[in-house]
């Protein structure tokens, strides 16, 4: 018996309830846009629950191609991003197992899968297609239930006018019930003005029947002719009235749910599988050849287009008649060699027999010709035109179709070697960081599918090329994550690319203290029984946790503390044995103060770049402004990142201060420059704590 090793089956135990719960997840979220986008289509029609519930299990069948692959990255991004936040695979990759071999089992079932997805696109979409489109028509095309408000008009029914003043929902009554019926015209129109109806539907769903009460019927008591005429005249147009106590009235009025027949659908691209389709596309090609065949004919024995004075017109004419003549020639040489037994026949003189024609007749003729070259070219260009666009249109849309039956696997395990990977870089699991950049992958996959969709339907590049694209762009990027992880690369390290954006702006901070320099300013921190303050105070701060003591150092002036507080507090914590590297780093004034100076070296270079950045404004040097806006822009990047180095380890001003420094500095670096530099020079002076 084939055994499965422990490792794959914790890992495939840990991937198959992720990849279940993101996909319900994913249908669901996908769904609920389905429902967005077409709920004023469903809303007000009076559908039954079982209708509703058809209604969304074809649209969840039809939405698995676009959940599928998103609930994989995201079951993969998890999977792996879990097992590297509890160091499950540290421990992997430390019993020699490799990344590649950890994923293989999860490899082939996504494979499994992948092949699943092709036969669920092959045979039953094209049957989820049918009925799920045939049942949306049909919805769409039910009219809405009616349910005339209170106080105002209502135009629902076709040709006619309701209002309703007030309704009783318990009696179902209508008050103050106004009827205006345009349905032969408004010439006819007639009004209907009662106290209180009730209004029925018939059981056959078509017809609403109104009894009305107590009311009046106006009318118009003329024909059509007769009614202008008077209209004309301004005279008087007499009109009819009838009173009522009681009376019906029919209104044609379908309020019925008609299924659409699912035949209508059969023979249509989504309906197809793969064999259908290229039988489809095989015989559309074959009609197309037989059209241009014939179009060939007819343009070589009928068709004279008609004269135009133009030279590209006239030097396509003489390529169009030499290539003609060749072909006439050809054809003829079979038949000149039969007839040289033959007797020759004289030249016909042409000339001589047009001029046997009087002008008009001539004049006659040559239109007839023109009008008939005419015609057979506007019957060639307008009917075998847009037939055969047509038939290319419809060849484009299975092609479409045949190409997406394999996408969507291939789409699959796309998704999973990014997931996979960038789990295992990321070490993040749970649905925090996972779903924020599985549904930015999806979304960049969603745009860069559907662009190339609209690329392929429209013949602006070739379907395999468009429907395509988005794996294409997709699969370098799985290659590159899946070798980056193999590899433990420092992918998402924000260090690695701070070093490179220092070396490309030519940024080199000082060097920090050593571990010999921290050890130097340890020893020159004295005991508490070195230090000449009050025993109330010190047993005050001893009384203090590490963590409030922490908290005084920076800030004893808030507390209202002298500077030999602070420094008790730096003794206690000492004698504690508490960590305070944090706290020593920020003695290196040496570090701080060479920070300063090639601050103040980069803020020249910006403001002389900002003066140029102002100068090429003025003068509108339209061909080199964008080197001005580069140039100033770099040099302030760099002058602001020696400006967080500086403060990086003294204490921090607000927020706000940091991002209103940012933006001024960006408007007018040299003023706000000034400002800087003699903050800087009042902020030093409180790093140093230890005076010894």
């Amino acid at each position: 018996m084939l055994g499965i090793k422990r490792l794959y089956t914790f890992i495939i135990q840990t991937f198959i309830p992720l990849f279940i719960m993101t996909f319900g997840i994913c249908l669901f979220i996908v769904l609920m846009q389905f429902l967005w986008r077409y709920v004023e289509d469903l809303v007000g029609k009076g559908l039954d629950n079982a209708v509703l519930a058809e209604l969304f299990l074809y649209a969840a069948l039809q939405l698995i191609p676009m959940a599928l692959p998103l609930s994989l990255l995201l079951a993969s991004l998890m999977a792996f991003g879990n097992m590297g936040e509890r160091l499950e695979l540290l421990a992997i990759k430390a019993s020699g197992v490799s990344l590649l071999k950890a994923m293989s089992p999860l490899i082939i079932l996504v494979s499994l899968i992948a092949i699943g997805a092709f036969f669920f696109q092959n045979e039953a979409m094209p049957r989820v297609n049918v009925k799920f489109r045939s049942l949306f028509l049909s919805i769409r095309q039910k009219s809405p239930e009616l349910d005339i408000p209170e106080g105002a008009f209502f135009n629902g029914v076709k040709g006619y006018s309701m209002y309703v003043k007030k309704k009783n929902i318990e009696t179902k009554m209508l008050y103050g019930l106004k009827i205006y019926d345009t349905s032969k015209g408004f010439d006819n129109m007639s009004i209907i003005v009662c106290d209180s109806g009730i209004m029925q539907v018939s059981e056959d769903k078509k017809f609403l029947l109104f009894t009305l009460f107590s009311g009046q019927h106006f009318s118009n008591a003329q024909q059509n002719e007769d009614r202008r005429r008077n209209a004309q005249n301004n005279k008087f147009i007499p009109y009819a009235r009838e009173n009522f106590k009681k009376k019906d009235i029919i209104i044609q009025y379908d309020t019925g749910f008609d299924r659409m027949d699912e035949a209508n659908l059969e023979g249509t691209y989504v309906s197809k599988n793969i064999v259908q389709l290229e039988n489809s596309i095989d015989s559309m090609n074959m009609f197309i050849d037989s059209l241009n065949v014939r179009d060939r004919e007819t343009m070589t024995k009928k068709l004279y287009l008609t004269y135009r004075d133009t030279e590209e017109y006239r030097s396509r004419s003489r390529d169009s008649i030499v290539s003609s003549q060749a072909q006439i020639t050809s054809s003829t040489q079979k038949e000149r060699s039969k007839s040289k037994e033959k007797a020759k026949i004289d030249a016909i003189d042409f000339d001589s027999l047009l001029h046997t024609y009087s002008n008009n007749e001539m004049s006659q003729y040559l239109m007839t010709a023109a009008s008939e070259a005419e015609n057979n070219n506007q019957s060639i260009n307008i009917f075998d035109t847009t037939q055969k666009a047509r038939l290319q249109k419809d060849i484009r849309y299975h092609q479409i179709e045949w190409h997406r039956k394999y996408t969507l696997s291939f789409a699959c395990l796309i998704f999973f070697f990014i997931g996979a990977p960038l789990g295992a870089i990321i070490r993040k699991g749970g649905l925090g960081m996972p779903v924020v950049v599985s549904v930015c992958l999806f979304i960049v996959y969603y745009i860069i599918d559907n662009v190339g969709y609209k690329f392929a339907r429209d013949a602006i590049w070739e379907v395999w090329q468009g429907i395509w694209l988005s794996s294409a762009v997709l699969f370098p990027l799985g290659v590159f994550l899946t070798y980056k992880a193999m590899n433990d690369s420092t992918l998402f390290n924000p260090e690695a690319y701070g070093k490179f954006f220092r070396k490309a702006l030519f940024i080199k901070p000082p060097a920090r203290f050593t571990d010999e320099d921290r050890m130097a300013i340890m020893e020159k921190i004295p005991t508490v029984s070195e230090l000449e303050i009050r025993e109330e105070m010190i047993a005050n701060l001893e009384a203090m946790d590490s963590d409030k003591l922490r908290d005084l150092i920076p800030n004893y002036e808030k507390y209202n503390y002298d500077k030999e507080v602070q420094l008790a507090a730096l003794s206690i914590l000492k004698g504690r044995g508490a960590e305070l590297n944090d706290i020593i780093d920020k003695q290196n004034s040496k570090y701080i103060n060479e920070v300063q100076a090639l601050y103040n070296q980069s803020s020249i270079l910006s403001c002389i770049g900002y003066i140029a950045f102002i100068v090429a404004q003025i003068i509108n040097l339209s061909d080199f402004t964008w080197i001005f806006n580069i140039g100033y822009l770099l040099l302030f990047i760099r002058s602001m990142t020696y400006y967080q180095l500086f403060y990086k380890d003294i204490k921090n001003h607000s927020r706000l201060y940091y991002i209103a420094v940012l933006i001024l500095s960006l408007i007018a670096y040299p003023v706000v420059y000034l400002h800087v530099r003699k903050q800087m020079d009042k902020d030093k002076k409180e790093v140093e704590i230890i005076t010894i």
